[in-house]
């Protein structure tokens, strides 16, 4: 087997806690003598964000990072992408890397949309001759064609993502990284970045670093993972067996009053604040038997009004597959002028999911339905079991679907068989 394209062996990182850098010589080989012990947590104010992390990426494998928020991820791809040293161990990247951690890694603000293309390039090493082969492809995929002479420091989130990933894709490194970045993006936009990042191991062998939360977008793309825990490898390998333990690590809960941290989109005229699952008492709750009613129920904010907004919570399995989109407006619902903090109800009666653990994405957006003010991913999770009050009280069970359909059934003898 070749050598791999991505050697990551024993790599720890500890920061000092309070302190921006040393400052005295003493403090210095302090530091210095510590990191050669292995211990740079010696001085009792170190964090060590990873520790003894290992594993190897071959050259064409899209390889997902998965782990909860604080497990080291975005530290590993920092170290990865060069942006900041390894306290010990190495990590040894064979190829011209391209990195898309966040919002405009890479961009000078004060530059054109064209001029950042072509700097991005010259960085990854290319030619002029080549960025500019690759020009307008870029533009294109990134759809901001009107603004390309603009300063990228007047673009919008979405558009500067659009346009980081189009260069990080199309200018053709060996290795590219991608954070959760992508969760800007617009759906559309989305299915286009996997797209291109299938598109780029399976057809152009370049190796794929992905980090997300979406844990369906992982196993859509990623055949291998590595797991993520307090900054240590707890399994690296398929998928699935990754997937399968992430999910028993997080237990979910019924009330979640913080999403300052979740993975959300949008333009930012609302906020969701805050979900909970409850039972028709009003007591929250995170297991529903099949059958049983539930409520979701979500806080907003509005920092504007807005006119008859569209409220909204997508519910999605555990292997992110969307299985429903539920909305206001199906059902013709109007809440008028809508301004500051609201709290919005959805009753599911019955549940008619079969058991496994489901998450819920609340959202809102315009009237219409098609500008998104707030679409929070993975806010909150519940469990549907099993339970003799649901029709025979027969033990169904994840391998019977996603969702149960009520149907009728009867039988009879056909009128041909009556005549043999």
């Amino acid at each position: 087997m070749s050598r791999p394209v991505i050697e990551v062996t024993n790599l720890s990182k500890c920061y000092r806690l309070g302190a921006i850098g040393v400052t005295t010589l003493r403090e210095s080989l302090h530091a210095w003598y510590a990191r050669k012990r292995g211990n740079a947590e010696g001085d009792g104010q170190g964090f060590w964000a990873l520790r003894d992390v290992s594993f190897e990426v071959q050259a064409g494998e899209v390889v997902g990072i998965i782990g909860s928020n604080g497990a080291g991820k975005s530290t590993l791809l920092k170290i990865l992408s060069r942006i900041t040293e390894p306290t010990s161990g190495r990590a040894v990247l064979r190829g011209r890397v391209a990195s898309l951690l966040e919002v405009g890694t890479g961009f000078h603000p004060d530059l054109t949309g064209r001029e950042n293309i072509f700097l991005n390039g010259a960085i990854l090493g290319m030619t002029r001759a080549e960025i500019r082969r690759k020009f307008d492809e870029i533009v294109a995929f990134a759809d901001v064609q009107k603004f390309i002479d603009t300063p990228v420091k007047r673009y919008s989130s979405g558009m500067y993502v659009r346009l980081a990933f189009a260069v990080a894709a199309h200018l053709e490194p060996e290795i590219l990284i991608v954070d959760e970045v992508l969760a800007v993006g617009d759906t559309i936009f989305q299915e286009k970045c996997m797209g291109k990042m299938k598109e780029a191991s399976m057809s152009q062998g370049r190796t794929v670093l992905f980090v997300s939360h979406n844990i369906g977008a992982v196993q859509t793309l990623c055949k291998s993972s590595v797991l993520l825990d307090g900054g240590r490898v707890v399994f690296s390998g398929d998928t699935q067996e990754a997937v399968s333990l992430y999910l028993k690590k997080t237990r979910p809960q019924a009330v979640v009053e913080d999403l300052s941290n979740s993975t959300r989109s949008g333009t930012g005229e609302a906020r969701i604040t805050r979900i909970r699952f409850e039972n028709d008492a009003g007591v929250p709750q995170t297991h529903f038997r099949m059958g049983e009613p539930m409520n979701i129920v979500v806080g907003a904010r509005f920092n504007s009004a807005v006119e008859n907004p569209t409220l909204g919570i997508n519910i999605v399995t555990d292997t992110g597959i969307r299985v429903a989109d539920c909305r206001s407006s199906h059902y013709n619902v109007k809440i008028g002028r809508t301004e500051g903090l609201i709290e919005y109800r959805m009753r599911i009666d019955p549940v008619l999911l079969y058991p496994r653990t489901y998450t819920a994405e609340p959202w809102v957006a315009d009237a219409g339905g098609l500008a998104d003010f707030d679409w929070v991913r993975n806010a909150a999770s519940f469990v549907v079991t099993s339970g003799p009050n649901f029709k025979s009280g027969a033990n169904v069970n994840t391998h019977h679907g996603i969702a149960f359909i009520p149907t009728t059934w009867s039988a009879s003898v056909p009128a041909e068989a009556g005549r043999r």
